[in-house]
């Protein structure tokens, strides 16, 4: 079954830029995975610290996966310092 995740980040304005380059390496990386469908990046146009990821990917199975790329773990490291809360991830299924 098809996993649609949405993920919605807020990074902190003195940490924006670092955030991006993070956030752009996941998008080169991931977008060479096999399970992954659709990996698209968008920055708010009113507030530019919003981005959101829009996903699409084969399984669970590939999305867990992931989730151990060492990429997905640089990530991981900016959160409690350099971003103004936890990541939103909603996990969804087209209906």
């Amino acid at each position: 079954m098809k996993i649609y995740l949405t993920a919605i980040i807020k990074a902190k304005e003195a940490y924006r830029e670092e955030v991006y380059a993070v956030l752009k390496n996941m998008v080169k990386q991931t977008l060479k995975e096999e399970a992954c469908e659709l990996y698209a990046l968008h920055q708010g146009i009113d507030d530019k610290n919003l981005f959101t990821f829009y996903e699409v990917w084969k399984n669970k199975e590939g999305l867990d996966i992931h989730n151990g790329k060492p990429y997905i773990n640089d990530f991981s490291k900016l959160i409690d310092e350099k971003l103004q809360e936890q990541p939103t991830i909603l996990l969804t299924t087209l209906i």
